[in-house]
């Protein structure tokens, strides 16, 4: 039997489905229209925005460092443009694999490699690190040529920084070197990652460091249309970036390489300041380091080389190295007996060579000197003298005067990195060994003694001497030490002098700085140095000074023969010139030399010789000084205005074997220093 549809039933379940499957179309396009007014009206601006930067890109203008010059407009440091072929490794299959086909078309050398090692553990995967610098034309169109077979490896135009002077004055200008971890957290800390966009390097030591705000400039933006692929198409707009200022130093770069010349390969510090401002004129540690090696990113040999030398290149000892000042010491020694009116100018002590404290005897350098007023005590350096004065200042009247000098304290100077040194207390006694114990901490009376002519626990840099000695040939001025005394803006060439710091006068009594710079003028003329100002054209005043390296017991005789080399006595000498209206100042160590009066005094010989005269020494003095065997200059000086060719890549020219051969035969007809037996 056939079954009849009931048809009502079924249009009624398809007029349901129809409405149901309308329904649902409908809401499609009512979810459809509610997105398209959310795109369109609610978050048109951020979609406008955002399809506007995948349309552009800003890219990163990054601003030429600033010049660093000397005094005379001489150039210390410097930028030039150069392709470098960089790899970004996160583009990049097989790394290994593409450095060796890559080296295939251009050298790359294993110091390139071990760099590009270093610089991937210190940077993220997607940053384009170099592997090569400074292409040559050459190089550069044999890689275009393959580009294809390379993806993730681009030639770059870069700036690179440049010392065209090398090793000289390294310690003073500094170098740059690429931006580590700490250095990006704290720029992002003081909210300078703008201005750091796509720049790589920053100021790490010197004046790159102290000055790196006016050095690096402002980075510049600047935005282009690119195609779906990245490219660049047009420019929309830009913002230029601003150049870094120059910044000009006080010092003389031809002083400070006669300075650096004259130490040879001897390790010390010089530094020397103009008395009545504070310029530094010279501020010299030796050795020195090369900071282009830094400017690539240094590789880990030349790193250990440097970092591992027992010599330390590094060590900036002029501003860090701290020694015992020995007899240089006992002006300011005297002074303070002066000011404190424990003894006076014609005050007589006997010095037999030794003295007696607590059973114990402090020797002098020889045989006494028999009784000596404070004149003949620096003149002619008695140790007794200033024992005797030592016991009855104390450990503190000595601190609380020689603090205001500087000695043991921050002189301030504008570049990072200075040290305190020691400067004794009983209150220091007890901070400095607050680890060790009541026993530990007390001050004796015996350690006092040894003070008194700058030895005991007494440790300073040459940089607080040198101000201390600038200080007493300004009659009681002091001016901080400033090596930065302008900048200049690289647009407009306006100079912006940097204005020193208010000098503080010490409040001295005239006759008494009076007493102390005529003896010092003494020590040249029939003391200690008497031999090394022969024959100068002008009169100084000055200090020598021995200090140990090591402890050498009361009972044991010092002997340089038996000693290791860097156990040998330091040599010093501190000085101004002229006497009457000084121009110039400076403290100087040569370390483990001996006596100051045959290896620190001839430097500071030479270099008044220079800023007073205007004359340089001749290549035999040259040569002597280094070896400690010269007093007074030796031979014709030359005209220090004539001398060209002492600055750049090719001051360091050996001299040709002839002319070495001839100045080694002058050396061996000198007879060897003989200092007298109060030298030191």
């Amino acid at each position: 039997m056939t079954e009849l549809r009931n048809v009502e039933a079924d249009l009624s379940r398809f007029r349901a489905r129809v409405l149901v499957a309308g329904l649902v179309i409908l809401l499609a396009f009512m979810l459809l229209a509610a997105r398209l007014v959310f795109l369109q009206v609610v978050r048109h601006d951020d979609l406008n925005e955002q399809a506007e930067s995948n349309r552009t890109a800003v890219v990163p203008i990054v601003p030429n460092r600033g010049l660093i010059l000397d005094r005379n407009g001489v150039v210390l440091a410097t930028n030039y443009s150069a392709y470098t072929l960089e790899i970004t490794p996160s583009r990049v299959a097989d790394l290994e694999e593409t450095i060796e086909a890559l080296g295939r078309l251009v050298e790359i050398h294993p110091r390139d490699k071990r760099r590009f090692k270093k610089l991937r553990e210190e940077s993220r995967n997607f940053e384009s690190l170099p592997i090569r610098t400074r292409l040559t034309d050459e190089e550069v169109a044999r890689f275009a040529a393959q580009r294809f077979r390379f993806p993730g490896v681009d030639i770059k135009a870069r700036l690179f920084r440049s010392y065209p002077n090398g090793e000289l004055a390294s310690h003073v200008v500094g170098y740059i070197g690429r931006i580590n971890r700490s250095e990006k957290e704290r720029i992002e800390e003081n909210d300078e990652e703008g201005n750091y966009r796509g720049t790589d390097y920053i100021g790490k030591l010197g004046v790159e460091q102290s000055f790196e705000a006016q050095l690096h400039g402002n980075t510049g933006v600047e935005q282009v249309e690119t195609s779906a692929g990245g490219r660049a198409v047009r420019k929309l707009a830009s913002t230029a970036a601003v150049p870094g200022d120059t910044v000009m130093l006080s010092i003389d770069i031809k002083l400070q390489k006669l300075v650096e010349d004259l130490f040879g390969d001897r390790r010390g510090a010089l530094v020397a300041l103009d008395p009545s401002t504070g310029e530094v004129l010279a501020f010299v540690s030796k050795p020195t380091f090369d900071p282009n090696l830094f400017v690539d990113g240094i590789d880990s040999e030349s790193w250990q080389a440097l970092n591992e030398s027992l010599d330390k290149p590094l060590l900036n000892r002029a501003l860090r190295g701290t020694y015992p000042p020995g007899s240089t010491y006992k002006p300011f020694m005297a002074l303070a007996a002066l000011e404190s009116g424990k003894r006076q100018p014609g005050s007589i002590t006997n010095d037999t060579g030794s003295w007696m404290f607590g059973g114990h005897q402090f020797r002098s350098h020889g045989a006494g000197l028999g009784p000596v007023d404070m004149h003949q005590s620096i003149v002619k350096s008695s140790n007794v003298y200033y024992y005797s004065l030592a016991n009855d200042l104390g450990v503190d009247a000595m601190h609380d005067f020689m603090k205001p000098l500087g000695f043991g304290q921050i002189t301030g100077i504008d570049i990072n990195g200075e040290v305190r040194g020691v400067l004794p207390s009983q209150e220091w006694k007890r901070e400095a060994y607050k680890k060790k114990g009541p026993q530990h901490q007390k001050w004796y009376p015996g350690e006092t003694i040894s003070l008194g002519i700058g030895q005991g626990y007494n440790a300073f840099t040459m940089l607080q001497l040198a101000q201390a000695t600038a200080t007493v040939a300004n009659n009681g001025v002091r001016h901080k030490p400033q090596l930065v005394i302008a900048t200049q803006n690289p647009m407009t060439r306006a100079i912006e002098p940097i204005a020193p710091q208010p000098a503080q006068n010490l409040g001295y009594k005239p006759e008494n700085v009076a007493v102390i710079r005529k003896a010092l003028v003494g020590v040249t003329q029939e003391g200690t140095s008497t031999r090394v100002f022969a024959g100068a054209g002008y009169l100084s005043g000055g200090k020598t000074g021995t200090a140990q390296a090591v402890g050498v017991g009361q009972k044991d005789k010092y002997d340089a023969r038996k000693l290791e080399e860097h156990q040998r006595d330091h040599a010093l000498y501190m000085a101004f010139a002229p006497a009457d209206h000084p121009k110039i100042a400076l403290a100087v160590v040569v370390e483990n030399a001996g006596f100051g009066a045959a290896h620190a005094a001839p430097i500071a010989r030479r270099v008044f010789d220079y800023v007073l005269l205007g004359q340089y020494p001749s290549e035999v003095d040259m040569a002597a000084v280094q070896k400690g065997l010269a007093a007074a200059p030796i031979g014709k000086p030359r005209l220090a205005a004539e001398m060209t060719g002492l600055l750049g890549p090719g001051a360091t020219t050996p001299t040709n074997p002839a002319k070495a051969a001839a100045i080694a035969e002058a050396l061996s007809k000198l007879p060897p220093p003989v200092p007298s037996a109060d030298a030191d």
